[in-house]
This record gives C-alpha cells, sequence and structure tokens, in this order.
C-alpha cells in the first residue's frame, strides 16, 4: 500500500478489524519512511452500481462523491469523519440491497438527506439548501419548517 503522504510503498500494518457492519476490514498503516499513520478499508468487490442522472447519463456509483458532499454540508460542524463514513456506509448498502443494480441519483440524495437529517439540522439545512436548489427563500422556510416537525 503506498502512503498518502510521501508516497513510499513500504508500509505496514499496525492494526486489523473487522467494521462494526463486518462489511470491510479497518486496516491502521504506518508508513516505513515518514512514520505517518493512516487508514485503509478493505471491501468486497460487488457488480458496479450504476447512478441514472436526471438527464438519463449512466455513471458508475462513486462513495466519495457522497462522502465529499457530506463533508462540505458537515463543514465546521461537531460531526467526526467516523459518523459521516458509518452513515455513507448505511447508504451504500442500502443501495446495494435493492433489486436493481440502477438507481436514480434522486434515490441516493433523498437518502443522504435523511442522513443528514438525523446526523446534524445544521448540515442538514446546507446540503437541502444545494440539493434541492432553493430559488428563493420560501422554500428555504419551508425547508426549515419541515425540520422544526
Amino acid at each position: 500500500m503506498r502512503c498518502p503522504y510521501c508516497f513510499n510503498d513500504d508500509t505496514q500494518v499496525i492494526d486489523s478489524r473487522e467494521t462494526e457492519d463486518q462489511a470491510a476490514v479497518r486496516r491502521r498503516r504506518e508508513c516505513s519512511k515518514c512514520e505517518k499513520r493512516f487508514t485503509t478499508y478493505e471491501r468486497i468487490e460487488l457488480l458496479d452500481l450504476m447512478v441514472i442522472k436526471k438527464d438519463g447519463s449512466r455513471q458508475v456509483f462513486d462513495r466519495s462523491k457522497i462522502i465529499a458532499g457530506m463533508r462540505r454540508a458537515c463543514e465546521k460542524r461537531p460531526i467526526p469523519t467516523e459518523r459521516i463514513e458509518k452513515a455513507v456506509d448505511d447508504i451504500e448498502r442500502e443501495l446495494r440491497g435493492m433489486p436493481s443494480n440502477e438507481v436514480q441519483s434522486k434515490v441516493i440524495g433523498d437518502l443522504v438527506m435523511k442522513r443528514l437529517r438525523e446526523i446534524d439540522p445544521v448540515a442538514y439545512v446546507r446540503f437541502a439548501s444545494v440539493y434541492k436548489s432553493f430559488t428563493n427563500l420560501e422554500a428555504f422556510e419551508k425547508e426549515l419548517d419541515k425540520l422544526k416537525e
């Protein structure tokens, strides 16, 4: 495994354990050159999950896009990275449990909204404002009212 800091190819596994849901193996590694530590996850490679975009185009599911979007929404909020990772694991597991290996992007967005609502209301509103493309204050207020319920 290559070190993400200095790109050295010589790293050692310090600790290895299964994730809570036993869907992956979490490994703590240490670089022999720079001595920095990092975490890797080993997962079973499944059939590609295809995302059907609004315009009808298809692309391979990329969990890193969900992580990036959730991190942006959670920026400057007291939310541990592990909580975001777990939420994305749950979303991916739910998507892969669906009968088809093709899923509408709207389904993914709705699942992200659901998880963010459980995690942090501010992050939820941040994500919703972009995801739902609020064009005016009334749309924003309606979303806040739904959150208050």
